[in-house]
């Protein structure tokens, strides 16, 4: 994010050789090396950024920071937010709240309310799969998680805070698929789930 690069620019402007901070959006915190042409984390030199924007993240691709969006039938865009989770907005709509709460937590008060431990659930809009982690972290059994939108699949892959379905610790439990719930229903068999979130 923009708020990343200028305090990691502002520290090495003030003459340290390394900036402790979050990369990955809160989940985890690193020591990065602070070199006049370049970062390094984690083994692997970093070109510095140019001029970013606000309410963007970014990923290097190639040897360019792009923005993570994608224009398809909509203007699709990860974007953070002050708790660490991001949000997406489809046409700068805002798809999960963020403003008084993280996203993540308010996924966490919703699931709670199925209870899901030991549950099979259907999860109908799987968007970045806030309702997924905290069903998993939450001791379900299987989580059936569809999404329709393939930018929104594509997202996932690189926000933090999805679950991976090919993860170790999700692998069995959280089947996602690319799929439109409204028709995808007809193959769940009947009373095969426990509790249905949308």
């Amino acid at each position: 994010t923009r708020d990343t690069a200028d305090a990691m620019l502002a520290v090495r402007r003030a003459g340290a050789d390394d900036w402790t901070g979050s990369l990955d959006l809160g989940r985890s915190i690193d020591t990065v090396t602070l070199e006049g042409d370049h970062w390094s984390w984690r083994g692997r030199a970093y070109p510095w950024p140019g001029p970013l924007k606000d309410r963007t993240l970014y990923v290097l691709d190639g040897d360019d920071w792009t923005a993570v969006s994608r224009y398809g039938r909509a203007l699709i865009k990860l974007v953070p937010t002050d708790w660490g989770p991001p949000t997406f907005e489809i046409d700068g709509i805002k798809m999960l709240v963020s403003a008084r709460i993280s996203p993540i937590e308010d996924a966490r008060q919703k699931v709670a309310l199925v209870a899901p431990r030991g549950k099979t659930v259907l999860d109908t809009c799987g968007g970045l799969g806030y309702f997924a982690a905290c069903c998993l972290e939450s001791g379900v059994a299987k989580i059936l998680s569809f999404e329709k939108n393939e930018d929104v699949l594509w997202l996932r892959t690189l926000n933090p805070w999805s679950p991976d379905p090919d993860a170790p610790e999700t692998i069995g439990r959280l089947h996602l698929a690319h799929a439109d719930i409204s028709q995808a229903i007809v193959d769940i068999a009947d009373a095969s789930v426990d509790a249905v979130l949308h």
